[in-house]
């Protein structure tokens, strides 16, 4: 037994499976029987990656990593279906060069600007078809374009197997696309000791272990991209533009020091032990085990894809792709942002009212590309249903009613009908003005998504992942007094309600877009075959925003509420996790009883504070979830909410 270790320490499967084959005692085989004559046709129908190569696809991968037709491997305690290969082909890593947007915008890019066409396609296919674009420079040419993928099976693989699993664990120091290659035939992976025997002998890897493989960094080199900027006659002006810094906004944020990594949410563990390998049962099983479903937030172009995957050459089935979908949307709504809409009081002639945001995730939110924006809709109804206030509708065609032609600007208090509040990051060129095309993109007119938790102004590397001046003003952005850090942002409704009285219904909701209309505009006024197939899907396309969360309120509006005590009292910190609060009155204003309820109308506590206190800190004990503030005054009743957070 000690003699077969040492050769599988050197990565000699042959002379393991001779040794195997003539032992008497099954217990010290390395491979059964069975897995033998596996290994033996394996061994005629596949070829190990060869001398002067570096990438394989991932058809190379599914012999083992795929479904196994035994139902012995790559399943969990339950018997469920867990396999890496199934999960990822629905991904949009998989589908990223197959991605009829992003053939479009590249071909857009390279119609503004044409004599840029090479190393603007070599920088995007970096990222959307690496393993394909790599190949083709370590063999000696010069860039990688569109033209190339269409014939290359590692291109038209997208971000593959080996896309990140050759990555070596110097990652995390190159970005834009600079991804760094083991270029030796390793390949990494996040579990000790390894057989290394199968792989070597079959693929022509070396699988290693290394801890980068289920570190943040792992997905730095393409999720962090600066470009560079050229002004409108196409001349490169020296300048450079973060287009996205989704691994930096991770940085600056409380999720590396809570250990919380990209792995955590966008490939959800199984504590299950899971053989890795199809046909080799003996083999030890893995836990904790990375799901490859790679769910994100673009659920609208993965059913683009899905609608249109005859015409883009994807062969995967409607029932992976709407396993997908359904992962997608569910970590969009549940895992990203929670919403609350408080009722703070009502003035003769105005109601006032506060959406709270929180940032669930640990970079902005919205991230990545910045066509990506949440939008957030707060509409006020009458007892019959008539509209008294509206902001952040659509129109038929998607598009955000009253939206500034321009950008529309962040705000901390809307006081008019049809001004929207959008969170999203706004590209502009070398005249500030507007623009989609990332090549033209000099300065950041706009950049309030979301911070994550923790996210401030002083950390090193802000300088990429700034706010923009108009959020940055806003005293409840990002902010919980003047600590910075909270990862939330209120947003405060003034509503007009005169002759308003009696029953009203108030909705926050947050919808999401992907690919909103306005983000095409520009590039509908050129054609190319990739711009027009686009075109063609996409006015197809169910182009709805997607509704991700919703919040509502139900009041009366009496004379008791009529009296305007939203500046006059504060409750702070607007999410707790200790269940410590302030509650602060202004000069003239006493605090006469404290109540709060839970979501289920239970009272939870109800404090008589000193009189004459203006500034007065209490705590109650509840399970995380949101909690109604009332607090009774000398001038009237205010009305609020509070979220407690784990």
């Amino acid at each position: 037994m000690k003699k077969v270790t040492i050769v599988l320490l050197l990565g000699s499967l042959a002379f393991v499976l001779s040794l195997a084959s003539e032992s008497q005692d099954p217990v010290h085989t390395f491979h059964t029987p069975t897995e033998l004559i596996i290994l033996k046709n394996m061994n005629s129908s596949r070829t190990p990656i060869g001398p002067g190569e570096w990438f394989l696809s991932s058809f190379s991968c599914r012999g083992c990593h795929g479904h196994d037709t035994t139902a012995q491997a790559n399943i969990d305690e339950n018997g469920n279906d867990v396999n890496l290969v199934s999960h990822w082909e629905s991904s949009m890593m998989a589908l990223s060069s197959k991605d009829p947007l992003w053939r479009a915008k590249v071909s857009q890019e390279i119609l503004v600007n044409p004599p840029h066409e090479g190393p603007l396609q070599d920088k995007c296919t970096s990222c959307h078809a690496p393993s394909g674009r790599y190949n083709h420079v370590y063999h000696g040419n010069q860039y990688y374009r569109l033209s190339d993928i269409v014939n290359d099976t590692l291109g038209l693989d997208g971000v593959n197997c080996v896309s990140c699993h050759a990555i070596d664990s110097t990652v995390g120091t190159t970005f834009s696309g600079i991804i760094p290659y083991d270029t030796t035939r390793h390949i990494y992976g996040p579990f000790t000791l390894p057989e290394v025997g199968p792989m070597q002998l079959y693929e022509g890897y070396t699988p290693t272990f290394s801890t980068h493989m289920d570190q943040s960094r792992q997905c730095s080199s393409c999720h962090t991209l600066i470009t560079e900027t050229a002004d409108l006659s196409g001349n490169l002006t020296g300048g450079e533009f973060i287009e996205q810094a989704t691994y930096h906004e991770y940085l600056n944020s409380s999720f590396p020091a809570n250990n919380i990594k990209c792995q955590t949410c966008h490939m959800p563990q199984l504590t299950d032990p899971v053989v890795i390998a199809n046909g080799f049962i003996a083999l030890q099983p893995r836990f904790p085990f990375n799901q490859h479903v790679f769910a994100g937030a673009n659920s609208f172009m993965l059913k683009l894809i899905q609608n249109n995957k005859t015409s883009l050459g994807v062969d995967v089935e409607d029932g992976r792709f709407d396993s997908t979908i359904q992962a997608t949307e569910a970590n969009l709504m549940l895992n990203s942002v929670e919403m609350t809409v408080s009722f703070d009081s009502a003035a003769s002639d105005t109601g006032f009212f506060r959406v709270h945001l929180q940032n669930k995730v640990g970079h902005k939110f919205p991230s990545g590309y910045p066509s990506r924006r949440a939008v957030l809709q707060f509409v006020v109804l009458d007892a019959i249903g008539d509209t008294i206030f509206k902001s952040g509708t659509f129109t038929p065609d998607a598009r955000v009613v009253g939206e500034n032609p321009a950008y529309e600007t962040h705000h901390d208090f809307i006081s008019q009908s049809d001004i929207p509040q959008i969170y999203e990051m706004v590209m502009g060129d070398v005249n500030s003005n507007f623009t989609s095309v990332l090549e033209r993109a000099a300065v950041l007119l706009k950049d309030n998504r979301l911070p994550p938790l923790g996210f401030t102004t002083q950390h090193n590397v802000y300088d990429t992942v700034q706010i923009s001046a108009d959020a940055l003003a806003d005293p409840d952005f990002n902010k919980s007094g003047i600590t910075e850090g909270s990862g939330a942002d209120e947003v405060h409704f003034h509503v007009p309600m005169q002759n308003v009285n009696g029953a009203i219904k108030v909705y926050a909701r947050l919808f999401y877009q992907s690919v909103p209309p306005k983000w095409l505009d520009e590039m509908f006024t050129l054609s190319s075959a990739e711009i027009d197939t686009f075109r063609t899907m996409y006015q197809s396309a169910d182009k709805q925003p997607l509704k991700m969360l919703e919040d509502s309120l139900s009041l009366s509006i009496t004379g008791e509420s009529k009296i305007h005590l939203s500046q006059q009292i504060q409750v702070f910190p607007t999410v707790t996790i200790d269940g410590r609060l302030t509650a602060k009155a202004s000069r003239g204003t006493q605090v006469q009883n404290i109540q709060m309820f839970d979501v289920e109308g239970r009272l939870v506590l109800n404090l008589n504070p000193q009189s004459g206190t203006d500034v007065i800190p209490f705590s109650f004990n509840g399970r995380p979830g949101t909690y109604l503030v009332r607090i009774q005054t000398n001038q009237g009743v205010w009305n609020g909410k509070i979220l407690k957070r784990n």
